[in-house]
């Protein structure tokens, strides 16, 4: 059974940066796409990065310039590195498989960006 526990949100002001980490047990994550999603209040949970297997990855253009998506198969983790963040960025995190799998959702991290 794979479990997922994202870490890492917190508030911050316009412009500054967090890292999202999300650790992976169950299985190597070195098999499987991967992707961060997030959702706002009131909104749908929405894929803004993914990075395959063979380390390739896509952003939805919102964010493409200001997250980074990466994994480090030894410690079994993907992270998101979000530079220059905007009060739009602001939404609860989630990682996930992608195509993401109902039943591997966590409880995801809480981004805040407002001065």
């Amino acid at each position: 059974q794979v479990q997922l526990v994202e870490s890492g949100g917190g508030l911050v002001q316009p412009g500054g940066s967090l890292r999202l980490s999300c650790a992976v047990s169950g299985s190597p994550v070195r098999i499987y796409a991967m992707g961060w999603y997030r959702q706002a209040p009131g909104k749908g949970r929405d894929l803004v990065a993914s990075i395959t297997s063979m380390l390739r990855t896509n952003y939805v253009d919102s964010v493409k310039g200001r997250f980074t998506i990466s994994r480090d198969n030894a410690k079994n983790t993907v992270y998101l590195q979000m530079n220059s963040l905007k009060p739009e960025d602001t939404a609860v995190y989630y990682c996930n498989l992608n195509p993401y799998v109902r039943e591997y959702w966590g409880q995801g991290t809480q981004v805040t960006v407002s001065s």
